[in-house]
């Protein structure tokens, strides 16, 4: 089975009621130990006079900071509804077919620096968080997910890795040769620039072509084939695992 890695988006959207979150409904059981401590320390943290400076927001998100203190009674959204912003937009998944919402279910994952990972159909709140945090006693948010997200994440198919380096340093599989990092480029007169904006929109897009596809690539080769029925795609191998570079032409 293909697994589809998912960067979260600063963007989130709320509501204004409903249930509060049930961890014992959440994917992953065994990261909600450390999902706790670090929602604690999130809270603890968004109440301090060094909010802003520690979470590396401005004064305008006062009110996102705010409602990281309510953590355990704000409104839980579906994941599938909770995230928003290019990727997610490209992906479109309230636009899927049942079946491949179905397919979806499984195959998409969301590697979140407050929750460790979440499928799409776990139900979490807002928050305001990046991965690139610091939090005091704890440590930079990466090496504190790295063990657990290593112990949970075990997957034996083809991983289609659309997150950011930020994320990538939280969890990598401990068996790269079936890891494939999917990278965008905009060529112009055969020059090659990376546009982040772009490469967000073509992840989502990959991500939705591969779920609508029905299909299950076995090997980072037939990933390569499969996306080159929409793309002019690019597979090489890469210090650990392969890149699979997409190749817009202007």
């Amino acid at each position: 089975m293909t697994l589809i890695l998912l960067p979260p988006s600063e963007g989130k959207t709320g509501r204004s009621r409903g249930r509060a979150v049930d961890f014992g409904s959440l994917s992953f059981p065994e990261l909600n130990p450390i999902r706790e401590q670090v929602l604690e320390t999130l809270a603890k943290v968004s109440a301090s006079e060094d909010a802003y400076g520690v979470l590396g927001v401005g004064a305008s998100l006062q009110a996102e900071v705010d409602r990281n203190t309510r953590w355990r009674t704000e409104p839980a959204v579906p994941v599938s509804e909770l995230y928003s912003g290019v990727l997610y937009d490209a992906l479109g998944y309230s636009t899927l077919p049942a079946g491949t919402k179905r397919r979806a279910a499984n195959r998409l994952l969301v590697v979140s620096a407050a929750w460790g990972a979440l499928r799409p159909g776990d139900r979490v709140p807002p928050y305001r968080l990046s991965m690139g945090t610091t939090l005091p006693g704890h440590g930079p948010l990466a090496g504190v997910w790295r063990g657990p997200l290593s112990t949970a994440l075990g997957h034996d198919g083809v991983i289609v890795d659309c997150r950011s380096s930020t994320y990538v340093a939280a969890w990598r599989p401990a068996d790269a040769t079936k890891w494939v990092s999917v990278n965008v480029v905009r060529e112009r007169d055969g020059v090659r620039t990376v546009v982040s904006h772009m490469a967000k929109h073509t992840r989502g897009l990959v991500a939705r072509h591969l779920l609508e596809s029905g299909k299950d690539p076995g090997t980072p080769k037939a990933l390569h084939k499969l996306v080159s029925e929409r793309w002019n795609a690019e597979l090489e191998p890469a210090a650990s695992g392969w890149t699979l570079t997409v190749v817009e032409r202007d």
